[in-house]
């Protein structure tokens, strides 16, 4: 081979080698620009990877499993719409804030079981116990809680030992989600039930028992919830806003005990979104929790479906059965005539916790008329619902009087008398559950004067009250045992037992012909005295008027513009702290539902110091 061939030669390998080092050069990149392409796409997915849990809430349903024109949707359309929002995200849990077991005929007959069958066919998965689901007994409760197929949450109420009464706490993993929820339930309840139904029982400090409960879980869950009988009003000492400042790592609160309705709920301290649904199903709360890829919670916001939006969805056939089957077995109780009304008797809430009404007459007078005492007190709180006029059945006694209390008698002093009337009175004008409706007994409340020495004028029998002299009193026996703060009760002995005050009261009506109950002026309002008008300095004399002289005749005046006549000057108001809308309204000799109505007010029971509130239009 010569010098030229072997030349060519080497020149085809040289290209071929040179060819085939390029594609893989360009292989090699072509595949390091793949595989960072590829890493890249990952991460952008990964960040983008959302998981969306909903949480759907309800509290201080007090046995309300109907709907109703004064109540709220019903446990039969609360069902459907979970069924709803489960379709279009199947990570979605129900929780119920507490007071749920007790509060109308449907509920006490068979001592929460009722509520326990329908709730577990709905499908909840946890709930809160309230103070008024202790009303049967804290054995009860815990009998009920066996009944249920959720757990029933508290780790605040404790054995005299430390041990739990209820379950603490749970975690539910939803979706690869870990969700730490915990209970707790408001300490007024030693008070706000019958003692004796939670005698031997601990109800710890609210704010300790969380940070407990936010250390615990907070290495075992992706996120933090706290379900609360709590509240969020001022008069309470403890309450959830103070749980949120008081307990760091709380990213949700849902509440209930102030019947509290927010629409979006309320951001407290430390990021802790507070929820709640208001009362009776009237709105069943909504919570949309988004987490990242990396389990951690990056977006809540809450809302409320409420009554009116469920207008036209379709109540669920299985919930109805349930709920028409125990009615059924309850109507030829609670069907029974047992006497009849020519007016309305009002139980309205605002109105017996804070003033006098004619149902509160009535009862204080069956009361009186058992036992045979001097006086007879009971409570606003323990007065559930109206009559309406017409036919009275026991259906609606037991509804009106739900918690199975029954007359007891002491001998108290007047002393004890005067000190009773206060406490129950030393919120007012605000509505307050001790609010003291009475029989042989008139009072007045004194605005002029500090709390604690407003009620005046206390009479017996027509005769001043004597502080010494010692009377015979028929109370129920939640109020004997220093309920509702009425502690002046507790130390005295129990002269007598009478029956249940629902039984009571059916006896006293059974004795009367048509009812026509009417206010009396039991108590009476000593308004405070507008304040004095300083007097006016005399008048000046005007020096004496010279004669005038006949005017030269002028142009005529050509007319004017009419002025503008001003505006009524509209009246506006800065609510305070401590307000409430009964309060502001008598104020200004007014009604709390019109300026509810002015003010365009969701939730008249929300409003809050800074607020501006129009009096006029």
């Amino acid at each position: 081979m010569g010098r030229e061939s072997t030349l060519k030669l080497r020149n085809k390998w040289f290209t071929l080698l040179l060819a085939v080092v390029m594609v893989m050069g360009w292989s090699s990149s072509a595949y390091a620009q793949t595989s960072v392409s590829s890493e890249t796409a990952s991460e952008a997915a990964k960040k983008e990877e959302v998981t969306k849990i909903t949480l759907l809430h309800t509290n201080d349903t007090h046995g309300r499993a109907l709907e109703a024109s004064n109540d709220g949707m019903g446990f039969a359309k609360v069902s459907t719409l979970v069924q709803q929002y489960k379709a279009k995200n199947p990570n979605t849990l129900l929780l119920d804030a507490g007071d749920t077991f007790h509060g109308t005929t449907f509920a006490t007959l068979v001592r929460g079981e009722s509520i326990v069958d329908v709730m577990n066919k709905v499908g909840y998965d946890a709930m809160a116990a309230g103070n008024h689901d202790f009303n049967y007994g804290y054995e009860r409760l815990l009998e009920l809680a066996e009944l249920t197929v959720f757990p029933v949450l508290s780790a605040n109420v404790k054995y005299p030992d430390g041990s739990y009464v209820l379950e603490p706490y749970i975690i539910r993993e939803v979706d690869g989600i870990k969700l730490g929820i915990f209970g707790l339930t408001t300490p007024e309840t030693t008070y706000k039930t019958h003692p004796d139904n939670v005698k031997g029982l601990v109800f710890e400090d609210p704010s300790a028992v969380a940070k407990e409960m936010v250390a615990e879980l907070s290495g075992k869950a992706d996120v933090v919830i706290a379900l609360t009988h709590l509240g969020i009003d001022e008069s309470s000492t403890d309450t959830s806003i103070k749980v949120a400042k008081d307990a760091p790592g709380i990213d949700l609160i849902v509440d209930g005990h102030s019947h509290s309705t927010l629409v979006e709920g309320l951001k407290g301290a430390n990021d802790t979104l507070i929820v709640s649904s208001g009362e009776y199903t009237k709105n069943l709360g909504v919570v949309e929790l988004e987490f990242d890829a990396n389990k951690k919670l990056i977006s809540k916001k809450a809302n409320l479906v409420n009554k009116e939006e469920t207008a036209e969805v379709e109540p669920d056939p299985a919930i109805v059965k349930v709920i028409e089957d125990i009615q059924k077995s309850q109507e030829a109780v609670l069907s029974e005539v047992v006497g009849s009304t020519d007016v309305t008797l009002d139980g309205e809430r605002e109105q017996v916790r804070a003033g006098e009404t004619n149902l509160g007459n009535l009862i204080t007078d069956a009361m009186r008329d058992i036992s045979g005492a001097d006086v007879a007190i009971t409570n606003g709180g323990g007065i559930r619902a109206s009559i309406a006029k017409g036919e009275i059945t026991k259906g609606s006694i037991i509804t009106v009087l739900p918690f199975g209390n029954y007359i007891v008698t002491k001998e108290l002093t007047g002393a004890d008398i005067l000190a009773a009337i206060e406490a129950g009175t030393n919120a007012y004008p605000e509505p307050k559950g001790a609010f003291p409706h009475v029989s042989g007994l008139t009072y007045a409340i004194d605005l002029n004067k500090p709390a604690g020495e407003r009620v005046v004028n206390v009479k017996i029998g027509g005769k001043a009250l004597d502080l010494k002299r010692s009377y015979v009193v028929a109370t129920n026996d939640f109020m004997a045992a220093g309920g509702d703060e009425y502690t002046m009760f507790m130390n005295a002995p129990i002269k007598n037992e009478f029956p249940a005050l629902d039984e009571s009261l059916i006896a006293y009506i059974q004795k009367q012909d048509t009812l026509a109950v009417k206010t009396e002026g039991r108590v009476q309002i000593i308004e405070k005295a507008a304040e004095p008008v300083k007097p006016t300095e005399p008048v000046k004399p005007t020096e004496p008027i010279k004669p005038i002289e006949s005017p030269k005749p002028t142009e005529p005046v050509k007319p004017t513009t009419p002025a503008p006549q001003p505006e009524p000057e509209k009246v506006v108001y800065v609510v305070q702290k401590g307000d409430n809308l009964t309060k502001i309204a008598k104020k200004y000799n007014v009604t709390w539902q019109f300026l509810a109505k002015l003010n365009a007010l969701k939730n008249p029971n929300l409003i809050f110091p800074g607020q501006v509130i129009k009096i006029s239009a």
